[in-house]
């Protein structure tokens, strides 16, 4: 497959469709091509799987089955800073909800939006790992832990600056 070919408003690098080209033809191919879109853009746009599609003769309708079944798919662009709230069963039974309830009060978001300055996006998470921690939240690779509600706005404020 020679030279990239734009998806929308961005382009696939020959790295990824390289990839694609390598996979496109594996059993469970789709849901390795879709993490490496993601991976590579952020999220997987109508464009991009448009474009997936095109070149794996996969129907579209099944490329969004997959994206919709699986939460960790995402089809709008997360914020600059992706904030992932814990609640798995350690940091759910100490209060996550509340984090994350405070955390979208805050920031004025419902699940999958972005702040309008394109700052923040949340994502309510199974588990980050950090149960020693619980309840605890990411902002990007940073782990924030042992938290109370109180706790959020200073969170929020450290990334805006």
């Amino acid at each position: 497959m020679a030279g990239a070919q734009a998806a929308g408003d961005y382009t696939f690098s020959q790295e990824l469709l390289t990839f694609i080209d390598e996979w496109k033809e594996k059993p469970g191919s789709l849901i390795m091509i879709l993490h490496k879109t993601q991976e590579t853009f952020g999220y997987i746009s109508r464009p991009a799987a448009e474009q997936i599609s095109r070149i794996t003769g996969i129907p579209l309708a099944r490329i969004y089955g997959v994206i919709t079944f699986y939460h960790f798919f995402k089809t709008t662009m997360p914020g600059k800073y992706k904030i992932s709230v814990c609640l798995g069963t350690a940091c759910y039974l100490k209060g996550a909800q509340d984090l994350l309830d405070e955390t979208r009060s805050l920031l004025g978001l419902k699940p999958d939006e972005v702040t309008e300055d394109g700052l923040f996006s949340i994502d309510a998470v199974r588990c980050i790992g950090c149960c020693g921690l619980a309840p605890a939240l990411t902002v990007g690779t940073d782990t924030h832990g042992k938290l109370t509600k109180d706790m959020i706005p200073g969170i929020i404020a450290q990334y805006r600056k």
